[in-house]
């Protein structure tokens, strides 16, 4: 298939961008950009390093960021499973982006700039819940925030509070599959379950769509289970009637 390797080749496929998806570029936070940003539970965090690019979901019980000042945000890296991908490239390379988004919106918000990795006490204690302090902080300076049209979650539909996760394999399965059969599979699944089981809370949620991250999917006035775990603050949702695993 060709190949385009000419910016004025690609230029002239789309033509020039519109005023406006130039002018709403902030190099700083602004009003309106803090109010989504804050509003923000959920980011994708993507990051690039001498081993390649990778992009990670990120979630709070709250904001999924805090604002240290007008140009700099801080992200809390709670312990998961010690691949440290995104951490690695940061530590080598620090070019970050964020994609930031709100249930219910489709629009979202962008944030490209700086990032360095840090274990500064101080600033680690400001992120503390329950006694348990993030092992590191991603301290980003913003070099443009900007927002993204709506037409691609428009598109897939992403709010539209359908569940479409019936018959997806569960990680346990995935992983069997991976080792051959020598992890995971359905005890890998149950000792997730069994993991959350010391940190649940029941709750409902009416108000619309919301974004569970254990399955994948999206559903709508369900009953959900808050699952924690010992090693992971960051929850996964895991609706009750369907026992996914994060």
């Amino acid at each position: 298939m060709p190949r385009i390797t000419d910016i004025e080749q690609l230029e002239s496929l789309y033509g020039k961008a519109g005023a406006p998806s130039l002018r709403k570029v902030a190099d700083r936070m602004t009003p309106l950009y803090r109010e989504w940003i804050m509003a923000s539970k959920f980011c994708v965090l993507s990051t690039v390093g001498p081993q390649g690019t990778d992009g990670s979901p990120r979630g709070d019980d709250g904001p999924v960021v805090l604002e240290l000042d007008e140009r700099t945000l801080a992200m809390p890296d709670w312990r998961g499973n010690n691949r440290l991908d995104s951490l690695r490239n940061i530590v080598q390379d620090g070019r970050i982006s964020l994609m930031f988004m709100v249930p219910g919106s489709n629009n979202v918000v962008r944030v490209n700039g700086q990032a360095i990795l840090t274990d500064d006490a101080e600033l680690r204690a400001r992120f503390e819940k329950k006694g348990r302090q993030p092992a590191t902080v991603i301290v980003i300076t913003i070099g443009e925030i900007y927002t993204q049209c709506a037409r691609a979650l428009m598109r897939a539909g992403t709010w539209s509070g359908t569940d479409e996760s019936a018959g997806l394999p569960t990680v346990g399965e995935i992983l069997a599959e991976m080792t051959s059969g020598e992890e995971g599979g359905a005890p890998y699944d149950d000792a997730w379950r069994a993991r959350g089981q010391d940190h649940v809370v029941a709750f409902h949620l009416f108000l619309g769509d919301f974004f569970f991250m254990g399955l994948g999917g999206w559903s709508t006035f369900m009953a959900y289970e808050w699952i924690t775990g010992p090693d992971a603050v960051v929850p996964s949702l895991m609706p009750i009637a369907l026992r996914g695993t994060a």
